[in-house]
C-alpha cells in the first residue's frame, strides 16, 4: 500500500446548468480539502481528469483546479483523460506521483459539464470514445455500439433481456437513496423490461432503461502517503490497483469477453493478495445494462454466457453474496465522464469509512471498483481498504 485516500467531496450529478467546468472544479477542489483537514497550501501535486472531445470549449482546464484557491499557485497540475475512465486515469496518475515520492499529498479532481451541449453534438462527442474507422458512423451513436455488443451477446448466448432489465431495476433502486445520484427514482423490472413510448428501444435490444445518463457533475480526492494517512481522521488505503489498455477497434479482440476487464481484474486481486470472493461490495462500469453483465463474467463472478445467473439469483443485490453498484451505478448516479471514476473511488471510500447512509453495505471491509473507457478499451480496477 503506497497511497490513501484521506478527503473527498462530490457534487450532485444532473443538470446543473447554472455552473461551468471551472464553477463546479472549484467547488469540489475546495471542499475535499477541507474534509482532508488540510490547507490549499499542502498540496504538493493536482490531476484534472476531463473528457471533454467538444463538451467544453474551453479545452485547456487543468489549471482551473488553481483557481479554488491561491495557495495553489505554481504546484504541479496536469489535466489526464482516457474516455470514460478518466476519472480513474486521474486517481492512478495520483496514486503513482505519491509512490515516485514525487508527492506527499495529491488532490484528484473529475469533471464534465454535458448537458448544455446540444444533443446530436452529444451523440458526436461519445462516439469518439470509439474506433471512427469502423465505428464512426453508427446510428444512435455510442449506444449503438453497446446495441450492437448486445445483439452478438444475444446472438450467441441467447436473448437475455430479463437479466438487463434487472440490472437496471437493481440500479435505480439502490439510486433512490444516494443523494449525489441523478435519478432517484424506482422504476421497477417491469417498467425496465417493457417497452413503452416512455422507454423505447434506443439501439438493438437496448432501451432507454439500458442506458446511462447525460451528466453534469464532479467529485475530488486526496490522496496522501500511508504515513501521512495513519495521522488523519479518516484513511481509504490503496490495496491493489491495475490498469489494462486493449486495442480500440472491436474488430481485433472478442468484445463479448471484455478481455481488459478480466485483466485489470485479475491483476489489481493478484497484488492485493485476495480473490473476487473477499470483496464486500463492487462498484462497476454500468455505462449500459449489458456492459454490467459482461463484467459480471470478465472480473470473475460467474462463467462466460452465465453473467444473466448473478443478477436473476440476487447475487448482485445489496443483500447478495457481493452488492454491485450499491450507489446506482452510472444508470441511476449520472455518468459525467470525467467525474465518473473519481465518484465511485469516493463514493467506495464513504462505504468503507461508514459514511455512505442509506445506500451502506453492511459490514463493507473491501470495495472493488471497475471503471471502463470506451468499450473495454481502458480498464481500471481498485481495490479498497480501510486504512483506519
Amino acid at each position: 500500500m503506497t497511497a490513501a485516500i484521506v478527503g473527498w467531496a462530490h457534487t450532485p450529478f444532473g443538470k446543473h446548468s447554472e455552473e461551468t467546468v471551472e464553477s463546479l472544479i472549484v467547488s469540489v477542489a475546495r471542499d475535499a480539502i477541507a474534509d482532508a483537514g488540510m490547507e490549499p497550501a499542502d498540496i504538493d501535486e493536482i490531476v484534472l481528469g476531463h473528457f471533454n472531445a467538444g463538451f467544453s470549449t474551453q479545452d485547456f482546464t487543468a489549471s482551473l483546479v488553481l483557481q479554488a484557491d491561491p495557495a495553489l499557485r505554481f504546484k504541479k497540475a496536469t489535466r489526464v483523460e482516457n474516455a470514460c475512465a478518466t476519472g480513474s486515469a486521474a486517481v492512478h496518475a495520483g496514486v503513482r506521483a505519491i509512490a515516485s515520492r514525487e508527492a506527499r499529498v495529491v488532490l484528484v479532481v473529475g469533471v464534465e459539464q454535458m448537458t448544455t451541449t446540444p444533443g446530436p453534438e452529444i451523440g458526436k462527442n461519445l462516439l469518439k470514445a470509439s474506433y471512427l474507422p469502423e465505428d464512426g458512423d453508427t446510428p444512435a451513436g455510442f449506444a449503438g455500439v453497446f446495441g450492437k455488443i448486445a445483439q452478438g451477446y444475444f446472438q450467441k448466448y441467447g436473448d437475455k433481456s430479463d437479466a438487463l432489465a434487472a440490472i437496471a431495476a437493481k440500479n435505480h433502486k439502490n439510486g433512490v437513496n444516494n443523494p449525489y445520484a441523478q435519478m432517484r427514482k424506482d422504476l421497477g423490472y417491469d417498467f425496465c423490461r417493457t417497452e413503452s413510448e416512455k422507454n423505447p428501444f434506443v439501439a438493438g435490444p437496448l432501451k432507454r432503461t439500458d442506458c446511462s445518463l447525460v451528466s453534469d457533475g464532479a467529485a475530488a480526492l486526496v490522496l496522501t502517503d500511508v504515513e501521512t494517512a495513519l495521522g488523519r481522521d479518516k484513511a481509504v488505503a490503496f490495496r491493489g490497483l491495475a490498469h489494462a489498455q486493449d486495442f480500440l477497434p472491436m474488430s481485433k479482440r472478442d468484445i463479448l469477453a471484455f478481455e481488459g476487464c478480466g485483466e485489470a481484474w485479475r491483476r489489481a486481486l493478484g497484488a492485493a493478495g485476495l480473490t473476487l470472493d473477499d470483496l464486500s461490495f463492487v462498484e462497476t462500469h454500468d455505462c449500459f445494462t449489458i456492459a454490467e453483465l459482461i463484467e459480471y463474467e470478465a472480473m470473475g463472478l460467474t462463467a462466460p454466457g452465465e453473467g444473466h445467473r448473478a443478477i436473476l439469483e440476487g447475487w448482485t443485490e445489496m443483500d447478495g453474496k457481493l452488492p454491485v453498484n450499491p450507489s446506482g451505478g452510472l444508470k441511476a448516479k449520472g455518468h459525467p465522464i470525467g467525474a465518473t471514476g473519481v465518484s465511485m473511488h469516493a463514493l467506495t471510500a464513504m462505504q468503507l469509512t461508514g459514511r455512505a447512509g442509506d445506500i451502506q453495505v453492511k459490514g463493507a471491509e473491501l470495495g472493488g471498483v471497475f471503471n471502463m473507457g470506451g468499450a473495454a478499451v481502458a480498464n481500471y480496477v481498485s481495490v479498497l481498504q480501510p486504512l483506519k
